[in-house]
């Protein structure tokens, strides 16, 4: 059985490795903080001490990062993913990063021999845990075939979207769609809430009605009661529309919805809440409404 190598061990990387390991495959990983990897080395996960070790030991790379800079860190230098590759190889990055450094990176593992796909993914970790995750992936297509076996095994919706970079891009137009609606959930609530309708009476209303997209569904009733911990964070969350905007800046298209939900982030960045839920994003606007 192909041997998978996965550097990135957080809150997805981590389910990430439990799925793969359960259906049989042998893992080897890395991560920069090593504690994080104990549980899954005590499941059987081989531990490698740096990104460039996980390649060599691997037929099949996988990384799972925060952003750009772990993404880059994690590559170059001796100690990187590109460092470990060879003829044949093929390196996946399931991160949200910029097109234009999926551009970039394919670019240098093309030149070892080895092939590269963007495969992002859309869904939480909980998504990720009852087996729901979405999967697009982009890059060269017969690498693609060769390990869709392998991305079925983390999450059954697996869709090939076309070019290096298409899946990231297309991953950057979803995020910035529900980000940007749950803001407008949050404007609706705190308007009707205003009229005197309880804030769980509004969600609920909201939720049972025609503007009920299947990511409000899940998220929306975080506005009325937030969760123990985050699934996506107000950090994270501007950092993907932060990185849609570079790109649509870069493309010349204008996204005047998603720079006032940038706004809105950054004043919730600015009230301290940029490790809570991008839910929290109401407190936000209740702060810009001065209650």
């Amino acid at each position: 059985m192909t041997a998978i190598g996965f550097v990135g061990l957080g809150q997805m990387g981590s389910r990430m490795v439990e799925r793969l390991m359960a259906a049989g495959y042998s893992v080897t990983g890395h991560n920069r903080t090593k504690s994080k990897a104990d549980p899954l080395v005590e499941k059987g996960m081989q531990w490698a001490d740096s990104s460039r070790a996980v390649a060599e030991a691997s037929d099949v790379v996988i990384s799972m990062l925060t952003d750009p800079a772990a993404v880059r860190a994690a590559n170059e230098g001796d100690n990187g993913i590109i460092a470990g590759l060879s003829a044949g190889k093929i390196y996946i990055d399931m991160s949200t990063v910029d097109p234009g450094l999926i551009l970039e990176l394919n670019e240098k593992v093309s030149a070892v021999g080895a092939s590269m796909l963007d495969a992002p993914v859309s869904g939480s970790k909980l998504t990720l845990e009852m087996g729901q995750l979405a999967i697009m992936v982009s890059g060269d297509e017969q690498a693609y075939e060769k390990v869709k076996p392998i991305l079925l095994e983390i999450g059954p919706k697996v869709m090939y979207i076309g070019p290096a970079g298409q899946a990231m891009a297309l991953k950057l137009a979803i995020n910035i769609s529900i980000i940007g609606q749950i803001l407008l959930v949050a404007e609706g609530v705190l308007l009707a809430e205003k009229y005197g309708i309880s804030r769980d009476k509004a969600v609920e209303g909201m939720l049972n009605s025609a503007m009920a997209s299947a990511g409000v569904k899940y998220r929306g009733p975080f506005i009325a009661q937030m969760p123990d911990e985050p699934w996506f964070s107000i950090d994270m969350a501007q950092k993907d529309i932060v990185l849609a905007l570079q790109t649509a800046r870069e493309l010349g298209v204008a996204m005047p919805g998603t720079s006032v939900t940038n706004d809105v982030l950054a004043v919730a960045q600015d009230m301290g809440l940029g490790e809570e839920d991008f839910a929290i994003m109401v407190r936000a606007v209740e702060e810009m409404s001065g209650k």
